[in-house]
């Protein structure tokens, strides 16, 4: 039975996955030429949003069979960070986010893709560090001004 029941949660969360990544195919083939092809974009971007908002929270288990990992390596990502918990509480199981399953799905695949099998739990967290500095508006508004040819170049002196 229980079997069964991971294999009908690991197919409803590929499936979803899948839409996402159709999705995200179709979107990254556009090109922002005009108002419509924006407005388009804009709206299957939403549709990214909402299903992944709309898949169920992930067993260690599913995410497992998901990434292509061990249950215990999973478990492992979610101690560490790189995978979230979406529902922890003292009377229910631990379950990942699905969100943050489909980025951390993302950077394995590419890793893999460039021949990386070792040290991805690294690898991986590198990577979300690097987007979440790259996410922050300071830095944003920093590489705008600088784009612009505004600001100083600052130099250390040499006091010695």
């Amino acid at each position: 039975m229980k079997r069964s029941l991971l294999t009908a949660e690991e197919q409803t969360v590929r499936a979803a996955l899948t839409t996402v990544e159709d999705v995200e195919r179709v979107v990254l083939g556009m090109t922002q030429r005009d108002a419509k092809t924006r407005e388009s974009r804009d709206l299957l971007c939403s549709v990214i949003d909402r299903t992944l908002k709309a898949t169920p929270p992930v067993r260690p288990a599913v995410a497992a069979r998901v990434l292509g990992l061990t249950e215990k390596t999973v478990r492992h990502w979610a101690k560490e960070g790189v995978l979230t918990l979406k529902q922890a509480t003292p009377d229910s199981p631990k379950r990942l986010d699905p969100e943050r399953l489909h980025e951390v799905l993302h950077l394995v695949r590419d890793l893999r893709a460039a021949g990386q099998t070792r040290g991805l739990l690294d690898e991986v967290w590198r990577r979300l560090n690097d987007q979440a500095l790259l996410d922050r508006e300071d830095l944003q508004e920093s590489l705008a001004q600088m784009r612009r040819g505004e600001g100083a170049v600052l130099v250390a002196r040499d006091d010695a």
